[in-house]
């Protein structure tokens, strides 16, 4: 159980296997050259993580809960038995892999649209739930910012933008396309 603010593990501290959020989120980050802290990945409970772990010795980065958290480990040496073991769990992982490699060549898309406003509906274009028109936030505005490489007063603003064009509506932990189609 990790309290909001905690490290889970740090950036060059031995790798232990493979995290399973439980409750909760975590956020993989990196302080930039320019002391910025960038967001690597951001998972939500029900999601694995740090799954390079068990190629490598060490952490690349530092996994920190913004929400407070439960996680479940994985220890490498297990897992990798398990899956010398067991070709369909070993399947398993490679597919769950799969989709994470789809989901990060998305990042560096958004990551490459220069317009805060045109990176915020790309975003949420790609990410309405069953209806096509509604985006459920896993955070706050803020954690979405660091999410999508972009201040929190850029996305405010390019979401306000959005709203006064009647793109958008905006609730607490929700926001609301009038139409995905006019965001693609």
């Amino acid at each position: 159980m990790l309290a909001p603010g905690q490290a889970l593990f740090r950036l060059g501290d031995p790798t232990a296997g493979v995290h399973e959020i439980l409750r909760g989120q975590m956020q993989m980050v990196r302080v930039d050259a320019s002391g910025r802290e960038v967001v690597l990945y951001a998972a939500v409970a029900g999601e694995i993580f740090t799954e390079a772990a068990l190629f490598s010795p060490i952490y690349h980065c530092d996994a920190i809960t913004r929400t407070g958290a439960t996680v479940r480990l994985y220890p490498k040496d297990k897992l990798l038995a398990e899956f010398r073991r067991n070709p369909q769990a070993a399947e398993a992982f490679m597919a769950i892999l799969a989709r994470q490699i789809m989901s990060l060549r998305t990042r560096i898309e958004q990551r490459n649209i220069r317009s805060a406003g045109d990176r915020a509906r790309h975003f949420l274009a790609l990410n309405t739930g069953t209806d096509g028109r509604t985006v459920l936030l896993r955070g706050n505005l803020k954690d979405l910012a660091a999410e999508l490489g972009l201040t929190h007063e850029a996305l405010y603003r390019a979401l306000a933008g959005l709203a006064a064009k009647g793109e958008i509506k905006r609730f607490k932990n929700k926001i609301v396309l009038r139409d995905k189609a006019q965001l693609m």
